[in-house]
């Protein structure tokens, strides 16, 4: 399948002047080092944590490096422009388990397979590729051939105030339901005190907006297209979900929420601004850091709400790091690789911040090591068993034709689904109703799997 231009965000690439972060090698340290590599990131808390941490790569291996770091979306987009044009601007890209497949099959990026045949026996032992959970390697493979490393990997899952929902004589249950998540919201929410009662992501993107409303969508028994490739956006369940996800927002979530992405409701959850907050796993460490959250004592945790199924409920994604095609330090790149996602690095994190905030979803031995079971109590086993549970290949009710949780496995969906979620974006706004959106974004996305040649 022939990707189009327009599938792979290469029109209209957003123009930045960027901020480059740079880790360890300034103009004056890099003139320095015989190599130095440009790194694309984005600007989550536990990247930032590795750009932090550069400082240990460089000295033990005398190679600079150069960080470009961005908010989601425009990471997307930039590192999207750059591997399909080939353009060189990166060495290592920071990519997702929707990209890697993708750009695999594109050959965008290097496969690692014979960078870690050359690994001396000791240096593969000290890496244990074995120790990577199974099901996060699979992800970020093609035919068999590794094309990342997980940097960290995630479900979701439910986050909730304690002492909020103490005060209003409310207990989470370990296992919510959508519904019982919006009485609760609706019983917390507070605007005149600044306390809200969810926050939920509005900003369009499909990996912002689209993932969780694809969770929702998944557990009110929709799709995104059956098994003809035709688009189910107008289907009852799809409807239903999205209206719920909308009128949920509107009623009780956070203000200008088409604002809101992962990072802006994690400083909201941080500041005790919202009451609750279904998203990613990852964020878990951090929210119950008190050097980084004002409500570390009182971060709850639940499983992903529920609906009609628990299909498809709450996602599986890796954030990971893969060599580009064109870069230039190709070993260079693969040490650093090997760096961030090793045992060591991980023991690097937990001397700095702790155990319960090193990268979490990626080693087995992460979740056998004892300090890290104790730190992390109060989530590990739920972030363990939703990143077990969640299966790509079978994340619906209805039978579908393609794979993924909260993204679909085609190279088109990039497209679509950032579509989808900008028209929705005017019906969170107000400007529109959902239902209408959604027609405008059936005929859309018909014509895109039209000229695409899914549909005939």
């Amino acid at each position: 399948m022939r990707l189009s231009r327009s599938a792979m965000g290469l029109s209209g690439v957003i123009v930045l002047s960027l901020a480059v972060l740079v880790g360890v090698s300034s103009a004056r340290t890099t003139r320095h080092h015989a190599t130095t590599i440009t790194i694309a990131t984005v600007n989550n808390p536990d990247m930032i944590v590795m750009q932090s941490l550069t400082s240990v790569f460089t000295k033990k291996y005398g190679i600079g490096v150069k960080y470009v770091t961005l908010p989601e979306n425009t990471l997307r987009q930039k590192v999207t422009s750059d591997v399909a044009t080939g353009g060189g601007q990166f060495d290592i890209a920071t990519v997702g388990t929707y990209d890697v497949p993708i750009w695999a099959k594109n050959k965008w990026l290097v496969s690692l397979d014979p960078s870690f045949a050359k690994l001396s026996s000791s240096a593969a032992s000290a890496y244990d590729l074995k120790d990577v959970i199974p099901k996060v390697r699979l992800g970020l493979s093609y035919k068999n051939n590794l094309f990342a490393l997980p940097f960290y990997g995630e479900s979701s899952m439910t986050y909730y105030n304690k002492k909020l929902f103490a005060a209003a004589g409310l207990k989470m249950p370990l296992h919510p339901t959508w519904d019982q998540v919006a009485a609760f919201a609706a019983k917390l929410n507070k605007p005149s005190a600044n306390q809200y009662g969810i926050c939920l992501r509005g900003l369009p993107g499909w990996g912002e907006f689209g993932a969780p409303l694809t969770t929702v969508v998944n557990t009110f028994g929709g799709e995104w297209f059956n098994m003809k490739w035709e688009p189910q956006l107008t289907s009852p369940a799809f409807k239903a979900a999205t209206n719920f996800y909308v009128d949920l927002i509107r009623k009780s979530g956070e203000p200008g929420a088409t604002s809101s992405g992962f990072t802006e409701c994690e400083t909201a959850m941080a500041q005790g601004k919202t009451s609750m907050w279904v998203d990613a796993t990852v964020a878990a460490g951090q929210l119950t850091d008190p050097t980084k959250s004002q409500v570390a004592k009182d971060i709850g945790f639940a499983y992903a709400p529920t609906k009609v199924t628990p299909l498809g409920s709450h996602w599986l994604w890796s954030w990971s790091l893969g060599v580009e095609a064109s870069s230039k330090n190709q070993d260079a790149a693969f040490k650093f690789l090997t760096w961030a996602t090793s045992k060591d690095y991980i023991k690097l994190v937990a001397a700095k911040n702790g155990w319960a905030s090193v990268p979490p979803g990626t080693r087995v031995s992460t979740y056998k090591n004892p300090a890290y079971k104790k730190a992390a109590g109060a989530f590990e086993s739920i972030v363990l068993n939703s990143m077990l549970t969640a299966d790509p290949t079978h994340s619906t009710l209805h039978k579908v034709p393609y794979t993924g949780v909260q993204f679909v496995g085609i190279p088109e969906f990039q497209n679509i689904g950032t579509l989808v979620t900008q028209n929705l974006a005017g019906a969170l706004a107000g400007s529109t109703s959902v239902d209408s959106a959604l027609t405008t974004s059936q005929a859309q996305v018909t014509r895109i799997m039209k000229q695409a040649g899914y549909l005939k």
